[in-house]
């Protein structure tokens, strides 16, 4: 079993407040990385900008688990 899981997640902004939309998301993954005996070592940030329909800056979010 590997002793590290690294993920990555967008952290989508919402247009009207710039409130993170998919925090629930983020906490979800979090909690299943736990429920697996994982615990969330390091967690680091990054503005990406993302061209197309969708486009925009995002915020994308590195996180390192750690087996217990």
């Amino acid at each position: 079993m590997p002793q590290y899981v690294v993920l990555q997640v967008a952290l989508r902004e919402k247009l009207s407040n710039q409130e993170l939309s998919n925090l629930p998301e983020l906490e979800k993954i979090i909690n299943e990385q736990a429920a697996k005996g994982y615990r969330l070592h390091t967690i680091t940030t990054a503005l990406v900008h993302v061209t197309g329909l969708e486009g925009g800056d995002r915020l994308q979010a590195t996180m390192v688990f750690e087996k217990l």
